[in-house]
């Protein structure tokens, strides 16, 4: 929250709301996000009571951290999976091969040994071709 908070007054506005939701996964549009601050938040105190005032609609940690655990709690598992599997499978062929496995091990700093790739793919290819194709891949992540 503290590094979307720009001004640093424990509240976000529409902007820095909808720059947190997408670093969390969630890609809103404009409707959605102005619906959660009309929701949950609460109008912007005037920096000059004697000077006319457009209050904006401000999201409080609390709020905030409210709403967001509502929405990741009700993401569905199998989706973050699937999710997870794209990242992996360059090219969107449905299967991730040595090829893809050797880049994200690059890619994450991984010094893993050609052997410990290969190894990897075979002991969860079930379909003997060789690569690790969605379900698969979802029968990892969910063991």
């Amino acid at each position: 929250f503290m590094l979307f908070d720009l001004d640093k007054d424990q509240k976000i506005d529409y902007h820095e709301l909808k720059v947190a939701m997408k670093a969390l996964g969630f890609d809103l549009p404009k409707a959605e996000i102005l619906s959660i601050l009309q929701t949950h938040g609460s109008p912007s105190e005037p920096p000059n009571p004697n000077v006319p005032h457009h209050p904006r609609l401000l999201l409080p940690f609390t709020q905030f951290q409210s709403v967001m655990t509502q929405r990741i709690l009700a993401r569905d598992p199998r989706d973050e999976i699937l999710r997870a599997f794209e990242l992996f499978d360059e090219g969107g062929k449905g299967k991730i091969n040595l090829n893809d496995l050797r880049r994200v091990a690059r890619e994450l700093g991984e010094g893993l040994e050609e052997e410990e790739l290969a190894a990897m793919i075979d002991e969860f290819d079930l379909d003997g071709d060789g690569a690790i194709n969605r379900e698969e891949f979802l029968g990892i992540c969910l063991q």
